[in-house]
């Protein structure tokens, strides 16, 4: 994987070939961000310059043998670890096949995305010091091509304690021409231990510009249909994805959060449990993305009352519904809305019983509403 095939990140992207070819290469780093930003493309990015035989200003060659084992995930010297289902594999390295397959097929992926391509019954996964204990292996063997060797840890905040403290000697001394690239949603459930011996780096959202242009040019959009997938993304390439692929339930999407706000407003029981009722028989896929849709018209409608139109990213119909509706989100209930959305969301990853669910939800918006 080059730099090039990454959307956007054009700072992180020139910061890291200075930082290879000046060769002060910190020996830890932590990228954290959301995983629609970038964090784990960048990572093996990263690995694939440094590895890269033929350096090129901005890039890795992509021809020479070392870019094209890269490309196939299997330079030898190119490790990656990442959180298993500790009833079916306690390390990694069987799932690698999987692991691969994922990458190929969509290198922008949620953790939820890589439970589901290992188990079906969507367990609980961890890194546990069995796989820490396989990483330092791996790392005690000297370099099959003579140079470095490159560890990527994927969702580090899955480590249970034992497999974090497991790894802080070779973090903090590891062997010579080793580097450590941990990829994290947050950085705030990693132990300090682990995080003292790292160098953090912030991977932002992505641009809209940039991501408008990638849509543009590599994906041929309409600068109409750009635009909105643009208003829902946020800067997020996952978030972006779905958009694109869901665009016919935009107008479902709006309608939906229009009905809830205008039953619960009113107090209209009836009205509440019928719209519980309806999007209960929608597809699960389809719900999680009504509830991303809330939350963005939670943030536009609190955007909208201290910024005015200024920061809000808003459809012609959307703005019409919040010149009314935002003033009912407030200091007092933002909070509120956005947890009991983001919780709903987590929940039905988790196979919570929908139409329970969005009867909860209706009741919820009822009482925040009335508590601006």
């Amino acid at each position: 994987m080059q730099f090039e095939k990454i959307v956007g990140q054009q700072e992180l992207k020139k910061h890291f070939v200075a930082e290879i070819n000046s060769g002060n290469i910190a020996h830890a780093r932590l990228f954290y961000g959301k995983a629609g930003y970038g964090t784990l493309p960048l990572a093996i990015a990263f690995a694939a310059y440094l590895f890269c035989e033929n350096k090129q200003a901005l890039d890795s060659c992509g021809t020479c043998p070392s870019c094209l084992k890269v490309n196939k995930l299997q330079h030898p010297d190119l490790h990656f670890s990442f959180p298993t289902v500790q009833a079916d594999h306690k390390v990694s390295t069987p799932l690698l096949p999987h692991w691969r397959e994922q990458i190929f097929e969509a290198s922008y992926f949620t953790e939820i995305d890589w439970l589901r391509r290992i188990d079906p019954k969507e367990r609980n996964m961890i890194i546990s010091v069995h796989e820490s204990q396989e990483i330092i292996r791996k790392l005690n063997l000297k370099s099959y091509e003579g140079g470095y060797k490159a560890m990527i840890v994927w969702l580090p905040e899955t480590m249970n304690t034992s497999a974090a403290n497991k790894l802080l000697k070779i973090l903090e001394e590891p062997t010579p021409k080793t580097i450590f690239i941990l990829v994290a949603e947050s950085h705030e459930t990693i132990l300090r231990t682990i995080l003292s011996r790292t160098q953090m780096v912030r991977v932002p959202k992505i641009d809209d510009d940039e991501l408008k242009r990638y849509l543009r040019t590599s994906l041929q959009l309409t600068p109409a249909t750009s635009d909105r997938v643009i208003i829902q993304a946020d800067g997020d390439f996952i978030q972006a994805r779905s958009a694109l692929e869901h665009q016919e339930a935009s107008d479902v999407n709006r309608n939906w959060f229009v009905q809830l706000m205008r039953v619960s407003y009113r107090k209209d029981v009836i009205g509440m449990l019928d719209w519980a009722e309806e999007i209960s028989t929608a597809t699960k896929d389809r719900q999680k993305i009504f509830l991303e849709y809330a939350l963005h018209m939670v943030r536009q409608s609190i955007l909208k009352n201290y910024t005015g139109d200024q920061l809000t990213r808003l459809t012609t119909d959307e703005e019409d519904f919040l010149s009314k509706f935002a003033r009912f989100i407030t200091g007092n209930n933002l909070r509120d809305f956005m947890q009991s959305f983001s919780d709903s969301h987590y929940h039905l990853e988790r196979n919570a019983n929908s139409k329970i669910l969005f009867t909860n939800i209706s009741f919820q918006v009822m009482r925040y509403i009335h508590a601006a």
